[in-house]
């Protein structure tokens, strides 16, 4: 197994963590250094007094270490906090999937849309057993499912692989599976919301429809630049019918929401958040006593594994959290966001979305450092701020690209990507200013 993509990946978030404590201590050595001079009274020359008076006192401090020190502790001491306080949530998420998958909800939805994947995979049999794998993996990433896409999406770049005629080289398959999967479509943003509920939030959900719609955009996106380069035949009246349906719904939600006004819009949009995913917990408790399951045990059972979950994700919560901790502290991550934020202001432009950036530069590459500051973002701002919010809906309107490239296709050994990193940067490109309009609709 070639594992060439995976390794370069992990070198660029490892180098990245690097930088998030070497640029702070760099900043914060400046920091000291200037109050170091102020005090001492050498003045700098350039500028005058006035320049000098204003660099001491906007960036000159004598304590900056122990800011910088004290986050850590203070970081370190939070990222474990989530990770237990998320223990009930995911166990509770995790004990009605198992509820569903056993009483064929699931296997229920894959029948229903394996038509629209036949004809977005033109090129497998329509037998081939990908085709079901493809729809399975489909069907668990919108569902929040990621433990148990993983292995389908694995078993289906295998099985596309077995197909293959050059096994070097991605096949359209193999592509037009990658940029599906870093889309991100997302049904149910479980995981999203038991944060923002960790953090505080006044309605957890109030981001479920905003972040249905950013990712669906951003896969409507992807399948429509990977289908015209592989000439996929979009006038098929089932595929169109497939498309237009789903566009034309959300596109009328649209329409709706944007009719409303702010605070009408915010008592709607939850209301109807809420109201689906109690209804779909309604639907997966109804199915089970349908089948004759044992639905209880059935959850206790899923419910088992929420404990085991939250706690693997410790040690990346804590690395990633104490690193953007240092960075934050030291004066490094406004000095970043003051420049791309006057940059922006220049061309008269709203600058509101630019505090929760980080989240969306971080997201192609790492799912776990993008949560990261996905959770600094609503920490330095609130969980109900503007920044807090879009944070959360970058986080859940595309996915870990390079990850996904490094993953999927290293694991068939696949080294010719052609197209596929391309396409899929440029979906995650389109669901980041997707997730911006959207916000601005909803949350402005």
């Amino acid at each position: 197994m070639d594992n060439i993509y995976y390794l370069w990946v992990e070198m660029v978030l490892n180098y990245i963590w690097i930088a998030f404590f070497l640029i702070a201590f760099l900043v914060a050595i400046l920091r000291t250094l200037i109050w170091y001079f102020s005090v001492h009274h050498h003045y700098i020359s350039f500028g005058g007094a006035g320049l000098y008076q204003h660099i001491v006192t906007r960036f000159g401090d004598s304590g900056i270490f122990k800011t910088i020190v004290d986050s850590t502790f203070s970081s370190s001491e939070d990222a474990f906090k989530i990770s237990i306080g998320l223990t009930g949530i995911m166990a509770l998420w995790l004990g009605l999937m198992n509820i569903g998958e056993k009483a064929g909800l699931i296997r229920l939805f894959t029948r229903i849309v394996n038509p629209l994947f036949i004809r977005l995979f033109p090129e497998l049999p329509k037998e081939h057993p990908a085709i079901g794998q493809i729809v399975m993996n489909f069907t668990a990433n919108m569902l929040g499912m990621g433990n148990a896409a993983t292995p389908l999406g694995l078993k289906a770049m295998q099985s596309m692989q077995e197909l293959n005629p050059d096994k070097e080289k991605a096949s359209n398959p193999q592509i037009m599976f990658l940029v599906l999967n870093t889309a991100g479509f997302t049904l149910l943003p479980v995981t999203i919301m038991m944060f923002r509920a960790e953090r505080g939030a006044t309605d957890p959900s109030d981001i479920f429809i905003p972040i249905l719609l950013a990712s669906f955009f951003a896969t409507i996106t992807g399948v429509a630049l990977v289908a015209f380069k592989q000439r996929i035949k979009i006038l098929d009246p089932i595929l169109l019918a497939w498309l237009a349906g789903i566009g034309l719904i959300l596109t009328s939600l649209i329409f709706y929401f944007h009719s409303l006004t702010s605070s009408r819009l915010a008592l709607v949009s939850g209301v109807v958040s809420n109201f689906i995913l109690f209804g779909i917990i309604i639907a997966f408790i109804t199915a089970g006593l349908i089948k004759k399951i044992n639905v209880f045990d059935s959850f206790i059972e899923g419910a088992k594994n929420g404990f085991s979950t939250a706690v693997k994700i410790i040690p990346y919560l804590v690395a990633m959290l104490v690193g953007i901790a240092v960075f934050r502290s030291s004066g490094a991550m406004d000095l970043l966001m003051g420049t791309i934020k006057y940059s922006i202001q220049l061309s008269g432009l709203n600058t509101d979305f630019v505090d929760a950036l980080p989240t969306a530069f971080m997201k192609p590459l790492s799912g776990s450092g993008a949560r990261g500051l996905m959770l600094d973002s609503m920490k330095t701002y609130g969980a109900d701020s503007f920044a807090g919010r879009l944070s959360c809906i970058f986080q859940g309107s595309a996915d870990t690209t390079l990850y996904i490239v490094a993953l999927y296709f290293g694991s068939v050994g696949i080294t010719k990507t052609r197209y596929a990193v391309t396409y899929g940067l440029l979906t995650d490109l389109f669901g980041i200013i997707a997730a911006i309009f959207i916000a601005y609709l909803f949350f402005k």
